[in-house]
């Protein structure tokens, strides 16, 4: 049996090599939400309602564009990593490799249609 060094159990790196990694991720991702939801709230909200003329207009515009892309983006990632360790803790064998591969791609796929919309409005 191994005993954890003092460094080995302060840099995180115990059986899995990776739950400080991934907690450092989903605190940071959490962070920025923190700061990108009440932005685009109050960003995105006005537009509610609009024709399109002026949503492309509006989003023809760098911040309103950077607001909405990043929120989707860092939210669509926190998801990611939120759900796989939901599936890791709650499926077993097969099913959970099967499942994490699915989201991770349901994710992505997610982050590109969110991509090509604001690109869309915004050129």
């Amino acid at each position: 049996m191994a005993f954890l060094t003092d460094r080995k159990r302060a840099s995180g790196l115990g059986a899995a090599q990776t739950g400080t990694e991934h907690f450092w991720g989903m605190t940071i991702s959490s962070a920025a939400l923190l700061i990108l939801v009440p932005l685009f709230v109050f960003t995105v909200g006005p537009m509610i309602g609009q024709d399109y003329e002026a949503v492309t207009a509006y989003f023809a515009r760098p911040f309103p564009a950077l607001v909405a892309l990043l929120t989707f983006v860092v939210a669509l990632l926190h998801f990611k990593n939120g759900v796989t360790v939901l599936i890791e803790d709650y499926v077993h064998g097969l099913a959970r490799k099967v499942w994490i591969i699915i989201m991770t791609c349901v994710s992505y796929a997610a982050i590109a249609a969110a991509v090509f919309a604001i690109a869309r409005l915004a050129l």
